[in-house]
């Protein structure tokens, strides 16, 4: 039988070996089915198998409208060897965020817990001293008129992690309703930049740069991106 296809992949292919793809996720599509329905990611990973008799598999998430590098495995045992970085936090994972306000400090760290809070039919993530502890180093890349470029590096992987966290800077993401003022974007301007996995023994870490996404160029442009080579930020 033949498993190959012609037809073009539906996302771009960041990285591709025998054990995993790393995708370019865009914005505003959840990457597994909702209770309401509606598209998704993997529904569209039967054409992702690139001559293996299965479909890959996700290896974690990134939320509905987060951009970026998201992680397959292209098998069960690739998934197993996936599963067990992310859950030992080897795998080094690097955010940009374009948030409304100025950290006090220019680099740091913010390590909560965090807990999910329900709301009648809605939910929300929340600081709780007796919640899941979440680690995030943050730095700042630029600032222009009350707005900041930030590199975020979780060190831990909870939902909504870095949306909570900015706004626990008092620097929420520009475009998020549920943890900042929302405006100013369609949608949180969060982008998974870069993803480093040390997935073989005896050869140097995988290392992968998601390019910036089209409706963060111009806020990103305006804190100083653009003086910066994609070559200099392609390290995660």
């Amino acid at each position: 039988m033949d498993f190959s296809s012609s037809a073009p992949p539906p996302f771009p292919v960041l990285y591709r070996d025998g054990l995993l793809l790393v995708i370019d996720k865009p914005a505003g599509i959840p990457v597994h089915p909702g209770p309401g329905g509606g598209p998704n990611l993997e529904e569209e990973f039967a054409a992702l198998r690139f001559g293996l008799p299965h479909p890959p598999a996700l290896a974690h998430r990134l939320d509905r409208d987060t951009s970026g590098c998201l992680v397959l495995g292209r098998h069960k045992k690739a998934l197993r060897r996936l599963g067990a970085l992310f859950a030992e936090g080897r795998v080094e994972k690097l955010y940009w965020a374009v948030v409304e306000g100025e950290p006090k400090e220019s680099e740091g760290a913010i390590e909560t817990g965090l807990n999910k809070l329900s709301r009648g039919k809605g939910w929300r993530i929340v600081i709780d001293p007796s919640g899941q502890r979440a680690l995030t180093r943050y730095r700042v890349l630029g600032q222009k008129e009350g707005k900041s470029w930030l590199e975020l590096r979780p060190a831990t992987g909870r939902t909504h992690q870095l949306r909570v966290h900015c706004a626990a800077l008092g620097a929420p993401v520009l475009g998020d309703s549920v943890y900042g003022r929302g405006g100013g974007a369609a949608r949180p301007l969060l982008h998974a930049r870069g993803v480093r996995l040390p997935l073989y023994p005896h050869r140097p870490a995988i290392a992968v740069a998601a390019p910036v996404p089209e409706d963060m160029r111009a806020a990103l442009a305006g804190l100083g991106w653009e003086s910066q080579s994609e070559t200099e930020a392609k390290s995660a």
